[in-house]
């Protein structure tokens, strides 16, 4: 089987750490069956001239054509007009990348999308031109937040019918796409997966000897993109606000993103209690995780982050949100879930959780998920499934 993955949520040069869980996952396919990779670069007129002020004029600099993990990866450009609205950003971004596309005409068996709108709308549209068929992919915010805006809405309406089959990374994503009409006989569940080699119960102390870390107090860890919708204010608020029940604990966020200029100005009270540290490199995650007394994510949205998963083969208590496929892995004690945007809440939890015991050991074996060749092989029966509906239509 030829697979052709389009996505714009893949790492390259400039910007190396982004969507790990893509490269990870098509790394361990591409064991299974031959790919390329179309990880598309958004571009405008006189882009590079931006480079300053903008995101997409940095990713300028990322090259046509790159390896990656041993894939062999193109960086084709598509069209980026956000002031033109989301409606239309599904079609320039299909017709941006059908030049390139007609490279594969009678090379390739099937197109995976990921990410709804716009690669898996594209994925459909690129399947009908070069007579595959097509796979939408959903993580998260696709369906829970872009999805439900009325341009993506409609062209979405129009590709899910179209696609041969939908994978999800949670069950409320199947559900979502459900809610599309696509019948859940054509719905995949498949997780990411976890490298249990890497995460796995550690000791605390040595962790923190290796990150410079103090020995003293206990450690809240947030790990992602630092903004308004991964609930990084409402944790900071709900650290304020928990005060001394907290028992003196640190708070250290790893991560970037648009809120972090606003977090550390909302953070500022919490003095030396608080850390920003930004972006690091997806191995030295293990060693984070290792050191803390527990991750808290209190997303507004999610499909299945990673980072929990994660957090829990590595032996550590979960403090998160109510949301997306979370419940699903995060069942009683010493764990907590909370609501969304409720620091109130949050804040007890908190307490709570870093004021009950728990074997590292006994929350790592509790957890059953694959890991990434095995979710490989899942996504891989997906995409098969996919060409054998489409024989079985022609005879």
């Amino acid at each position: 089987m030829r697979a052709l993955i389009v996505t714009k949520i893949f790492p390259n040069r400039v910007d190396p750490l982004s969507s790990p869980f893509n490269r990870q996952q098509f790394a361990a396919l591409a064991r299974l069956c031959e790919l390329e990779i179309l990880a598309t670069i958004p571009w405008f007129p006189g882009v590079s001239a931006f480079r300053r002020w903008s995101s997409a004029a940095r990713l300028s600099a990322v090259p046509k054509r790159d390896c990656i993990d041993g894939m062999q990866v193109r960086h084709p450009r598509f069209m980026f007009l956000p002031k033109v609205g989301h409606a239309v950003a599904g079609p320039l971004y299909a017709a941006s990348l059908a030049t390139t596309a007609l490279h594969y005409q009678g090379r390739v068996d099937v197109v995976l999308g990921s990410w709804a709108y716009p690669d898996g709308f594209a994925a459909v549209v690129l399947g009908e031109m070069l007579g595959v068929p097509a796979v939408i992919k959903l993580h998260g915010s696709d369906m829970n937040v872009v999805a439900r805006w009325p341009g993506p809405r409609r062209r979405l309406e129009w590709a899910f019918p179209r696609a041969e089959r939908v994978v999800a990374v949670s069950r409320p994503l199947a559900e979502a796409a459900a809610g599309f009409g696509v019948p859940m006989d054509r719905i995949d569940i498949v997780p990411n997966g976890i490298d249990r080699a890497r995460f796995k119960p550690r000791d605390r102390v040595q962790a923190r000897l290796q990150l410079g870390l103090p020995l003293d107090a206990p450690l809240v860890l947030y790990v992602g993109h630092v903004t308004e919708q991964k609930g990084a204010a409402d944790l900071i608020r709900a650290f304020e606000l928990a005060g001394d029940r907290l028992r003196g604990a640190r708070l250290y966020l790893v991560g970037d993103g648009a809120g972090v200029d606003a977090c550390r100005e909302l953070g500022r009270a919490l003095g030396d209690r608080i850390r920003f540290v930004g972006a690091q490199a997806h191995d030295t995650i293990p060693t984070w995780l290792a050191a803390c007394d527990l991750l808290a994510l209190p997303s507004w949205n999610e499909g299945m982050p990673n980072v929990v998963l994660e957090a829990l083969a590595s032996g550590r208590p979960v403090v998160a949100s109510r949301v997306g496929g979370i419940p699903d892995v995060i069942t009683g004690e010493p764990h907590a879930l909370v609501p969304p945007r409720a620091p109130v809440a949050l804040a007890r939890a908190l307490e709570n959780v870093l004021n009950t015991a728990h074997e590292p050991d006994a929350i790592s074996s509790a957890l059953a998920h694959p890991d990434w060749d095995g979710s490989a092989r899942l996504l891989y029966g997906s995409l098969l499934s996919a060409l054998r509906s489409v024989g079985s239509e022609a005879a």
